[in-house]
């Protein structure tokens, strides 16, 4: 991934306005510089996370760093408020709890374009971000649709629900198929992640709990490919053709 490391690169990318996906900053790092970059990311409505300085290591790919990195993104996420407002006939969006494999993200993307979502909804912190890997894992979609990152996905769910949509977790546990819940309405279909699933307080602010049903050993599918599977029963349900 695209990583720029110390303070002179991050302050031009933040004075340019160039995307920036997040700033990480070891955790001890103090002063005038750091103060007067993390004012500037919120400007830029760019997140800021401190980490321990092995974590920036690995992250940074180096330890020539100065103490600060930032990764560039391929496009600047939008707001969610703004996202709500461009509710499509549709009123399809699909939110995503801690998706951390930027190949996973991408094609979600590409797979919620397809089916007429009008925007994705990502956590800044635990997940992937808007990263090059992710606009070439999407084909191409990542131009097309509107990804919002919020600082509180439990927070952003309340905020959905109040804008009239039903929120549809997907969680293997649960007893109702997911062609037994109502997807012709607005809908946020919620997506856990890779290893986890969903979270305990975002499945606890779902609507509906849904999982779908499985043959043989395996019990659950990847996120991506569960994604497709949700996001075209919506379509399935809704009689929409070309």
């Amino acid at each position: 991934m695209n990583w720029m490391t110390g303070f002179h690169a991050v302050e031009e990318a933040l004075a340019a306005g160039r995307p920036l996906d997040r700033i990480v900053i070891a955790r001890g790092r103090h002063g005038d510089r750091v103060e007067a970059v993390v004012r500037l990311a919120k400007s830029r409505s760019v997140p800021v996370r401190f980490e321990d300085r092995q974590q920036l290591d690995r992250l940074a790919g180096t330890r020539e760093h100065q103490g600060i990195a930032a990764l560039a993104a391929a496009k600047p996420a939008v707001e969610l408020e703004d996202l709500l407002r461009e509710k499509n006939a549709l009123g399809l969006l699909v939110l995503l709890d801690g998706i951390e494999d930027p190949h996973n993200l991408g094609a979600i993307v590409r797979t919620s374009l397809a089916a007429g979502a009008q925007g994705v909804v990502i956590p800044e912190r635990r997940a992937a971000g808007l990263s090059d890997t992710v606009e070439r894992a999407s084909a191409g979609a990542l131009a097309h649709l509107p990804v919002a990152r919020v600082k509180n996905l439990v927070r952003a769910m309340e905020q959905i629900k109040e804008a009239g949509y039903w929120l549809v977790g997907l969680d293997e546990r649960a007893e109702k198929s997911f062609t037994e819940v109502d997807l012709k309405g607005p809908v946020g279909i919620v997506l856990g992640s890779e290893g986890e699933g969903l979270h305990e307080l975002t499945r606890k602010r779902c609507d509906f709990l849904v999982s779908i049903p499985t043959t043989g050993p395996v019990k659950s599918l990847n996120v991506s490919v569960a994604a497709g599977v949700m996001l075209f029963e919506a379509v399935r349900q809704r009689g929409i053709t070309k």
